[in-house]
């Protein structure tokens, strides 16, 4: 029986065909690639300015009874006490290296997973779930290796307020002269694992959330179908990478934490961590960094699709 190759395609096949055209027509010339990349990172960007009270406050949270267990501040109080002691300019301490790392990290994160992605399917000839988590991991452990130093620098400066008149040039000479150039990779395994962990759970989630939903309801795309499925994006990525997060602060902040010892390793710091505060401790924080990453993932990918179609680009 031959097929009319002329008719139409509708529903489910129709997606999956669409899948399969915007997987082809990745390019390689370099307006695109500077398009591509271009707007991944002045998205992260964006939702990072929005959002970076809520990274000092997570940051400040984590930092909480350090190797001891006792009564946590909530998010809340702990804002309040931060406005009443510091001021409100303390809520953007660290912006400019956050800011920086937003656009080299959030750049690379976003902007590796689709060519990440083309690169298994001309290879495998698939581009499953299983492809999507393995791209967005490599794409999210690649972009911290090479723009630690500036989140190693952020951290440092949201705990502390006394910094702020200094600047970020003069703490990383600072740091590198009292700790040596390799403490701007301090933490860099729990963070390159944080990362694989976020941007798996996030990009394969948000992508295939958006393939789901294309298949099995009415939206299509747009600000509707990019809004619910980066919310599902970013309450996934939060319950997966909150402990991992909380272990990448710790070891970044090596100093604040003498009392109890150097951790040698993130599992060693984890282990620490359960031994002497507690199991609940590996969560601490973990509401402020869902009240960040939640918004922050909307922000990124409503802005990112936006800026896409703007620049001439397929939706991610």
């Amino acid at each position: 029986m031959s097929v009319n190759s002329s008719a139409p395609l509708s529903g489910p096949v129709a997606v999956e065909v669409k899948v399969g055209e915007k997987q082809k027509n990745w390019s390689t010339t370099p307006s695109h690639i500077v398009h591509h990349f271009g707007t991944s990172g002045l998205a992260v960007a964006v939702a990072t300015a929005v959002t970076h009270p809520l990274d000092v406050l997570k940051v400040r949270l984590q930092m909480q009874f350090v190797g001891q267990k006792g009564p946590l501040n909530g998010m809340g109080r702990l804002f309040l006490q931060i406005l009443k002691k510091e001021g409100p300019k303390s809520l953007y301490l660290g912006l400019t290296p956050a800011l920086t790392r937003s656009i080299l990290y959030g750049g690379l994160r976003l902007g590796l997973y689709e060519p990440s992605k083309y690169a298994c399917d001309w290879a495998f000839g698939s581009t499953n779930i299983l492809v999507k988590i393995a791209s967005g991991a490599f794409a999210g452990a690649t972009a911290t290796a090479l723009t630690n130093p500036t989140e190693v620098l952020k951290v440092r400066l949201q705990m502390n307020s006394s910094m702020k008149q200094s600047g970020s040039i003069a703490e990383m000479r600072r740091l590198i002269s009292e700790e040596g150039i390799r403490a701007l990779w301090k933490g860099v395994g729990p963070a390159m694992a944080r990362a694989a962990a976020l941007t798996a759970s996030q990009l394969a989630t948000y992508d295939e959330s958006k393939r789901i939903l294309i298949r099995w309801t009415p939206l299509e795309e747009g600000f509707h179908l990019h809004l619910i499925s980066s919310a599902v994006a970013g309450t996934m990525s939060t319950l997966i990478t909150a402990p991992v997060d909380m272990v990448k602060t710790r070891l970044m902040l090596q100093r604040e934490s003498r009392k109890v010892g150097s951790y040698k390793n993130g599992f060693h710091c984890a282990y620490q961590v359960v031994c002497t505060e507690g199991p609940r401790a590996l969560y601490k924080g973990g509401f402020a960094v869902f009240a960040r990453l939640g918004p922050q993932s909307t922000i990124t990918f409503i802005l990112c699709e936006k800026l896409r179609e703007l620049a001439g680009l397929n939706a991610i």
